[in-house]
């Protein structure tokens, strides 16, 4: 049924019409035929079922009606649209319980009765948002977890900087005080001398020692000197203060094009592999060996200590300096993997550089 100048006709498909509503009917996005005022002509099952209502009790109903009052005007435009091309838009339809179902209106009119009817086919957009919340709650939990996690790190780092500033710091200051009272009873000018000198040693270790604790929260030799001169530095200091031998290869290591990000970020995953071998491995023994290919920057780490679970680390949120180094070569866009072979642990690090067209610094191993 299509109203024009002669009023209103019905138009048949001919011997086509059975096979064109059973294609109709079989769709899964909603159908209807409406005159160019808007009013329903003829709708599939589909769209029914969107409205929660009988077919039969869906057409004549102006589909303005089913539009969200908000959304009316804006539906009006649509139909003048479809008079001349095909017009498309987001909108919110009422159910026959007032709930609001969101969907995407396509409106053509049909060629050869001058715009008289027009073709509408309606998508139901409920599952891609609920999808799409989906999204964003489980985007929100991961930043929540992030956020606990940087949370607690930081809390880690305060506790550790708050024991070594007791225990080292606290102590060579303290020793110094006691030192400075003792020298109010000085027997003779030999005994100033002496005990002067011992001051001198313990005010130099304790500078030593607040430098020390200074780098490991931002070592400035990384923003002087580099990457490389960083690790050297840092190697040296681990090995004087753990006792654990660390062989440091870096293979003519130029990273003096590399973004700061970068450098920090591979610096505070070698320092945190490092750590982890002092706390948790028992290792007497570190091998690391950088190496920069045409395409990435690669760091291996291998300790003899007795190593752990990789499979368990890797689903549990309990290990955060395992997390964190994850984290970090994912903000560089590179990856961590763990090993554990026959003994100790294996860590490869991977980081693409920006630059592909660089050249390596090594040679590939012959085969």
């Amino acid at each position: 049924m299509v109203s024009g100048r002669r009023g209103e006709q019905v138009v048949s498909l001919k011997g086509g019409e059975t096979a064109y509503r059973m294609l109709v009917e079989a769709m899964s996005e909603g159908a209807a035929t409406l005159s160019r005022n808007g009013a329903v002509l003829y709708c599939n099952r589909r769209f029914a079922e969107l409205m929660s209502k009988p077919q039969e009790k869906i057409i004549g109903i102006a589909v303005q009606s089913l539009v969200a009052k908000t959304e009316r005007d804006r539906f009006e435009g649509l139909l003048a649209e479809a008079q001349k091309a095909v017009s498309k838009g987001e909108f919110n339809l009422r159910c026959k319980d007032g709930s609001l179902v969101p969907v995407y209106l396509s409106l053509s009119r049909f060629p050869g009765y001058k715009g008289h009817a027009l073709g509408m086919v309606i998508t139901d957009l409920s599952e891609q948002k609920r999808k799409l919340a989906a999204e964003i709650e489980q985007a929100e939990a991961t930043r929540r977890l992030l956020l606990e996690r940087m949370l607690s790190a930081q809390e880690e780092e305060r506790r550790r900087i708050a024991r070594e500033l007791h225990d080292e710091a606290g102590q060579l200051l303290t020793s110094l005080l006691v030192g400075l009272r003792t020298l109010e009873h000085a027997r003779d000018l030999a005994d100033v001398k002496t005990q002067g000198h011992r001051l001198r040693e313990i005010a130099a270790q304790t500078i030593d020692e607040v430098g020390r604790l200074a780098r490991g929260l931002h070592p400035t030799v990384l923003d002087d000197h580099g990457l490389g001169v960083a690790l050297r530095r840092y190697v040296s200091e681990f090995v004087k203060t753990h006792n654990i031998t660390v062989d440091l290869k870096l293979n003519e290591l130029d990273v003096s094009n590399l973004p700061s990000t970068v450098q920090i970020g591979l610096y505070r995953i070698v320092q945190e592999a490092l750590t982890n071998v002092a706390r948790h491995s028992g290792a007497k023994a570190v091998r690391i060996k950088c190496t920069r290919l045409a395409t990435a920057l690669e760091i291996v780490i291998a300790d003899d200590g007795c190593g752990f679970d990789a499979k368990a680390v890797a689903v549990s949120s309990r290990r955060l300096g395992i997390q964190s180094m994850r984290e970090r070569a994912a903000m560089l866009g590179g990856t961590v993997r763990f090993a554990t072979p026959q003994s100790g642990t294996k860590i490869l690090v991977r980081v693409p550089l920006a630059k592909p067209d660089l050249q390596p610094l090594v040679e590939p191993r012959s085969s």
